[in-house]
């Protein structure tokens, strides 16, 4: 399985003053933990990041052991374009494509198994979890106009998988029509393409914030 890792993070609303990947848990980076997990899937066999070149040393290096095992990508200017430059980038027999937040460093290895084995079956998969509060749809003046039965609600994760001629075609057809999107999945909704939906586990955060961060460190410590 071919895999890419977007990892851009400015870590703004961490206060953090660098790339996000780059901050400390539990005495490693963020991005060694992603790559530790990512490695110990036993159907990855080939892992691209995707970065700002500025940053390319300081990620590589934090990686420790696993710097010698990745490819590096030159991202672009938004995270849709970092993906592009990395499907672009990946080998040309590759088939199936997993695409990965660096930021969630916590995913279970059965887990990325389980979306790359999907992929025999269907043309994308994306990792989620069942909604468990009650959400609001809220009009521009700040009152609700309706509640969705969440029974239907599912918050997105990641690995998003992909048969990779199909996710080429999505993005050269976004670029036609000026599409802007925040991830790969939506791009296929936006075509009507079918996405499967994988069950996933509410330890896969991804770490935007210190809270987050201080949530990660327990599953660090305590792992299920």
């Amino acid at each position: 399985m071919h895999f890419l890792i977007p990892a851009a993070g400015s870590g703004t609303r961490m206060k953090a003053g660098k790339n996000k990947l780059l901050i400390d848990l539990e005495g490693e980076s963020l991005i060694y933990w992603t790559l530790k997990s990512v490695f110990s899937a036993s159907s990855t066999n080939w892992v691209g990041i995707i970065g700002q070149p500025k940053d390319k040393n300081l990620l590589l290096n934090s990686a420790k052991e696993f710097a010698q095992k990745v490819h590096w990508i030159n991202g672009g200017d938004t995270r849709q374009q970092s993906v592009l430059n990395g499907l672009i980038a990946l080998p040309k027999d590759a088939k199936k494509v997993l695409i990965h937040d660096g930021a969630r460093c916590l995913i279970n290895p059965e887990l990325i198994d389980l979306c790359a084995n999907q992929l025999d079956e269907n043309e994308a998969v994306i990792l989620a979890t069942k909604v468990t509060d009650t959400i609001k749809i809220v009009d521009n003046e700040g009152f609700i106009k309706e509640t969705p039965d969440r029974n239907y609600l599912w918050a997105a994760q990641t690995p998003q998988g992909f048969l990779v001629d199909r996710l080429k075609k999505a993005h050269k057809m976004a670029i036609d029509k000026n599409w802007k999107v925040t991830d790969d999945a939506s791009l296929f909704e936006m075509l009507n393409w079918k996405v499967k939906i994988i069950e996933g586990t509410y330890s896969n955060i991804k770490i935007t914030s210190p809270i987050d961060l201080k949530i990660a460190k327990l599953f660090v410590k305590n792992p299920s």
